[in-house]
């Protein structure tokens, strides 16, 4: 899609003056967009990858934080722009750093999510209260944002989608793509992917992240609800 919007027909490169900047805000694969770049630069365009991240929350508030690739000379002429929709701004290098450091980030966030996912449905299947185990994460070395802020979503059953699985499950795809072109063994992710793509094929594609816990929930037979979730069922 993004190289349909930059050089496609009707892109943004027809009528493109000399000088012209674009900034690819999507995730996609670091190769591709090095190589849009180059093409773009052919034409005496100048083209930067700044992958974001944030979800709505930080989209909507202008808090997203960027990561960035290509010239750094474009960069600080832009820079401006990217001060008015987010907090942090991180220059990567190179066309197509911004992309591999984007990948990496959501890599580590996809392993971490799959980490409690997994814990969660053992503890509570186990007799432990979720609320009790989260309460154990927060004040010890497992401790994590991303546990703290979706588990309360976990145990409403709240899946409205911040950030969905199908997207997340593409960013893992390209993480690992990226593994291979690079010759890095990633055997835990090459597992989570699978998880993410369970969830997909159960229907779950459209909703938040956190509802992948469901896969591991219909394999273990135990919902995640914290007792006083269970005595309102009873």
């Amino acid at each position: 899609m993004s190289r349909k919007v930059v050089l496609g027909p009707k892109g943004l490169v027809e009528g493109a003056q000399p000088g012209f900047i674009i900034v690819d805000c999507s995730t996609v694969s670091p190769l591709e967009s090095s190589c849009m770049a180059k093409e773009v630069n052919d034409k005496k365009i100048d083209f930067l990858d700044a992958p974001c991240t944030g979800s709505r929350a930080g989209a909507e508030g202008g808090t997203l934080t960027f990561m960035v690739g290509g010239p750094p000379a474009v960069f600080e002429r832009v820079r401006p722009w990217f001060e008015a929709m987010g907090k942090s701004l991180y220059y990567c290098g190179k066309s197509g750093m911004g992309l591999r450091a984007k990948l990496t980030q959501n890599l580590i966030l996809g392993n971490l999510l799959q980490a409690f996912n997994e814990g969660l449905v053992l503890s509570t299947k186990g007799g432990v209260d979720p609320a009790l185990m989260l309460d154990i994460l927060n004040n010890s070395a497992a401790r994590s944002g991303l546990i703290a802020a979706k588990a309360p979503a976990v145990f409403k059953r709240d899946f409205s989608t911040n950030f969905s699985v199908k997207w997340l499950s593409k960013d893992i795809r390209l993480a690992v793509d990226l593994a291979s072109e690079l010759g890095v063994p990633v055997p835990l992710t090459s597992v989570t992917q699978q998880l993410y793509q369970s969830a997909m094929a159960r229907g779950y594609g459209e909703e938040d992240i956190c509802g992948s816990i469901r896969v591991l929930e219909e394999l273990a037979g135990c919902e995640v609800k914290t007792a006083k979730q269970a005595e309102g069922k009873a």
